[in-house]
């Protein structure tokens, strides 16, 4: 099984120093109220900390401009049919095939050999990828910025989509673009394009991805 997130995130490090934050002021305050004298900080302290909220502002604009930047990039100006809905059965005339299993809050990837990957659908470049996305618990969203498509999946339903993967290996986003809880800012997943060598060189090592 493969975490292609991991524990941390940018959301999930702006929310340990937001929680950090507030802990340290509920701690000044009590201070405060409890001191007999009133501390006063010196302009050094002073500055430092408008320095550090200016660091965690830039840090968060950062963040969102990156998430943005994957919604302008086009997959292939050239070639116009990159994804769409699909409703057939001829599995066949796709390269990969993935069950796509979203919950709270995340992604579950089974491919055709009944393997499963967490947060990480792993193609090569330019193969054309069906997703069979079926939801477990509430309705969530399933968005592929670079392939510009969006689905929206109810409890106990399935939504068939298919895109081209990118031909330029590396790590694309995925994520859910309907709310689905307090969990939902770290709802997202990777798709990962390798190389065509290196996923043949982990095949014949018996390594993982």
């Amino acid at each position: 099984m493969e975490n292609a997130l991991g524990i941390w995130g940018p959301q999930a490090l702006m929310m340990a120093i937001t929680a950090s934050f507030t802990i340290l002021g509920m701690v000044m305050l009590l201070a405060a109220v409890l001191m007999k004298r009133r501390w006063k900080p010196s302009y050094t302290v002073e500055f430092v900390f408008v320095g550090v909220m200016i660091a965690l502002a830039y840090f968060g604009d950062l963040s969102s401009f990156t998430t943005y930047s994957a919604y302008q990039e086009n997959l292939n100006a050239e070639e116009k049919m990159v994804s769409g809905n699909y409703t057939g059965e001829g599995e066949d005339a796709f390269d990969r095939v993935y069950t796509t299993i979203a919950f709270q809050w995340g992604f579950a990837f089974i491919n055709e050999d009944d393997e499963i990957s967490r947060n990480a659908a792993i193609v090569k470049p330019g193969e054309k990828v069906l997703f069979k996305i079926v939801s477990n618990d509430v309705i969530h969203g399933f968005n592929i910025p670079v392939a510009q498509i969006t689905a929206e999946i109810d409890p106990d339903d399935k939504r068939e989509i298919w895109i081209k993967a990118p031909d330029e290996p590396g790590k694309y986003l995925i994520q859910c673009v309907n709310y689905c809880g307090v969990g939902h800012a770290q709802m997202k997943a990777w798709l990962v394009v390798e190389e065509p060598a290196q996923t043949a060189a982990l095949s014949s090592t018996g390594g993982k991805a």
